[in-house]
């Protein structure tokens, strides 16, 4: 397994146990989310992102970690979302939501390693900040997929973009990661 898989692995696995404690404590109460509201939600994280970065400053105390954590999260969700569709209730039980996370985590872990092999790892060059943009950019693009009533000519889904935003999160949680490890002193 590539240095990235393992990294990968480990970031999903925090996302992951984070996510099980929601459900613990909240049960599946985003099953009553429309589409378009996960999408709401991601936006309002990467605002806070946005903000943060360009300020230096977080007067309610998220870091940029809880934030790309929470957009795998959402992204996870949206995904659910769109196979469930929305519920009038908190249908679903954790063992299937926590099956659909590990199925949908797994395919953006393929998706991701398709992708880095084509693109070389060019995420590994990339500023925190113009992978935030991307994230941006992706989700003023489902807006107006939403607007267009889910109708494409000539891009990606929905679909799509919730993997890749998942996937630009991940990257960003291994270079906050890597700035983590690298910053530690090194006692001999």
């Amino acid at each position: 397994m590539t240095r990235t898989s393992i990294q990968f692995d480990e970031v999903i696995g925090e996302c992951r146990d984070l996510f099980e404690k929601k459900q613990s404590d909240y049960g599946a109460s985003f099953r009553v989310l429309r589409t378009i509201s996960v999408v709401d939600q991601i936006l309002i994280k990467v605002k806070n992102l946005r903000n943060y970065q360009l300020t230096g400053i977080s007067k309610v105390g998220d870091s940029e970690k809880d934030n790309f954590t929470a957009i795998v999260n959402y992204s996870v969700i949206g995904l659910i979302q769109l196979e469930k569709g929305f519920a009038e209730d908190f249908e679903g039980t954790k063992a299937e939501i926590m099956s659909m996370y590990d199925q949908y985590t797994a395919e953006a872990k393929s998706l991701m390693e398709k992708k880095n092999h084509d693109y070389g790892e060019a995420w590994r060059d990339m500023e925190l900040e113009s992978i935030t943009d991307l994230i941006f950019q992706k989700i003023l693009r489902m807006k107006s997929i939403h607007r267009n009533n889910g109708l494409t000519q000539a891009s990606e889904g929905l679909d799509a973009n919730f993997f890749d935003m998942l996937n630009y999160a991940v990257f960003c949680l291994i270079k906050i990661s890597e700035n983590q490890e690298s910053s530690k002193p090194k006692f001999v």
